[in-house]
């Protein structure tokens, strides 16, 4: 049937070209929009040359994405290809303009270890907007698009062609902007992890293909010589029982014990602890830090090993110790697979659990039955407990605290965060620290109810810190060189019975003297080795926080 000149001719769908180009631009584009807002934010460049460098810079990534692209452009792949990188973009979008994060790879592992409640903690309207405003209208437009069939030479000369010349663009966008460039990323290095969506795909190749940061998947051994040295004083018939509360997001600076002007530790403050108040994590994630407190590296050492090996619970462990670790979080990182672990976060104890989580508590009313579990001949050498917390795990800072601990009003109820002032954000974190000082005290009760069979002493320290809202910036996991302070200076908190004193020789007086010398997360591993008396050729005596009481 002949056509009338007024009908619509039929539309010839669009080559693979047009769709990486318009697909990369939108990306490019609307995919940063955090970029752009921490662009103009900087004295660095101004007036016209201001717009020339953010014009260049999106010519710069759109071009980028173009290469990856067009590697990718055949029938089968292209469409989900696109479809992920706006995904991903629109998520990291949302972090990073709510949160003023940036998305590396150990923020991207931090995204790998988040289990289902965590995530689910995260939905908010704000971020089901912003991944909509991004990714809705692309994707509709793009899976609408027929694919024109080219033979497969043709198809590769096509997307070989593509690629070199978008690899041509890159290079003569970046030599007309490259000392603007070169001096922006060199000032400001946080900006080139929020370039849209490559910082995701760099963060999987780093974590994945890139040979410097491949491991050894080979588990080493540790402290194979190691061995308890006996002790002398008489009171040496009661075995030692440590246990060591690893802390979720408890930064220094809010806790009273450390000159906070909020009393966040009214219980603590009314026992014989000492608090020491110059402390710096491993990292600024949990995913990081963990792994590192546990191991004898350093944090140095243990990012540039080459291998992975086991962690101070086997050491403990091989010396004769009975070891337990007790997970109140989203698991242990793999520290805790060879030696008996709990996970309490999964409960449902009336008084203790509620909402699909679980307060720290819980661990006090499950330690008595799961110590009860372990080897009586180990536990009678002695028993390392280890207590990883909920803490004050964000954003949804109001979740971690029963109603009766609510001592900072008016708090922050959101899980995202912009909808509350800086104020209520404090307060919902400081409440936090109230129960954590509640559980801390409760834990020291316990402690001492032990001590008619056991010589008792608790450690206490946290992976990292956070932000809250210091130059715009929450949360935590900035890479560790341009991250503030506040990310990584941790509380740290010892209590020796006079049992463990006399025990271990440590002073707690001693101690007290000790507080404010500067310390870190390397010191961890031979301070626990130190103090429990075990002797291995993997303990430094310089890193022992304990030993110059001891030798007093």
């Amino acid at each position: 049937m002949r056509r009338l000149f007024l009908d619509t001719p039929p539309r010839k769908p669009p080559s693979s070209t047009h769709v990486v180009l318009l697909s990369s631009l939108w990306l490019a584009v609307f995919g940063n929009f955090a970029l752009w807002h921490s662009l103009m934010q900087l004295s660095d460049l101004s007036g016209w040359r201001s717009w020339v460098f953010g014009a260049a810079l999106a010519l710069i990534i759109a071009s980028v994405l173009t290469v990856v692209l067009s590697l990718l452009a055949w029938r089968w792949s292209l469409k989900l290809a696109i479809s992920g990188l706006l995904l991903c973009a629109g998520f990291a979008t949302h972090f990073m303009w709510r949160y003023a994060i940036v998305v590396d790879t150990p923020m991207l592992v931090n995204m790998l270890h988040t289990d289902s409640r965590e995530a689910l903690e995260q939905l908010s309207p704000p971020l089901v907007l912003t991944v909509a405003g991004i990714t809705a209208w692309p994707l509709w437009w793009l899976w609408r698009q027929a694919w024109q069939p080219l033979p497969w030479n043709q198809q590769i000369l096509r997307n070989l062609e593509l690629c070199l010349v978008a690899m041509l663009v890159t290079l003569a966008s970046t030599f007309a902007v490259f000392p603007d460039l070169a001096s922006v990323m060199r000032n400001h290095p946080e900006l080139r992890y929020k370039i849209n969506p490559l910082n995701t795909l760099y963060a999987l190749l780093d974590l994945t293909v890139i040979p410097p940061e491949q491991r050894s998947g080979t588990l080493l051994p540790l402290g194979e010589d190691a061995h308890r040295v006996a002790r002398a004083d008489s009171t040496a018939a009661r075995p030692p029982l440590l246990v060591l509360v690893l802390g979720e997001t408890a930064r220094s600076n809010n806790f009273s014990l450390n000159g906070y002007p909020r009393l966040t530790n009214p219980l603590l403050s009314r026992e014989n602890v000492v608090s020491f108040r110059q402390v710096t994590a491993c990292g600024t994630s949990t995913a990081e830090s963990l792994p590192c407190m546990l191991s004898p590296l350093g944090r140095e050492a243990f990012n540039s090993r080459q291998h992975e090996s086991e962690n101070l619970l086997d050491v403990l462990q091989r010396s004769g110790y009975a070891v337990l670790w007790m997970d109140n979080q989203s698991g242990c990182k793999g520290l805790c697979d060879r030696i008996p672990h709990v996970n309490t976060s999964a409960l449902k104890l009336a008084g203790e659990c509620e909402g699909g989580e679980c307060r720290d508590t819980v661990m006090l009313a499950r330690i008595d039955a799961e110590l009860a579990k372990l080897p009586p001949e180990q536990r009678a050498r002695g028993v390392v407990v280890v207590m990883h917390q909920m803490g004050s795990h964000g954003p949804a800072y109001h979740k971690r605290t029963p109603q009766a601990f609510k001592t900072f009003q008016p708090e922050c109820q959101e899980n995202a965060l912009s909808p509350c002032d800086r104020q209520q954000l404090i307060n919902a974190y400081d409440n936090t620290l109230v129960f954590t000082d509640y559980f801390l005290s409760r834990l020291i009760g316990w402690l001492k109810a032990q001590e008619k069979n056991n010589a008792t002493a608790m450690l206490y320290v946290s992976d990292h810190g956070e932000s809250l809202g210091e130059n715009n910036l929450y949360l935590h996991g900035l890479p560790f060189r341009m991250a503030p302070e506040v990310q990584k200076q941790v509380a740290m908190i010892s209590w020796l019975s006079p049992s463990f004193e006399r025990w271990s020789g440590v002073s707690t007086a001693c101690l007290t003297q000790q507080r404010d010398r500067p310390l870190s997360h390397d010191n961890l591993f031979h301070s626990v080795l130190g103090v429990m008396s075990v002797q291995t050729r993997e303990y430094l005596a310089e890193r022992d926080i304990f030993v110059a009481c001891r030798a007093r």
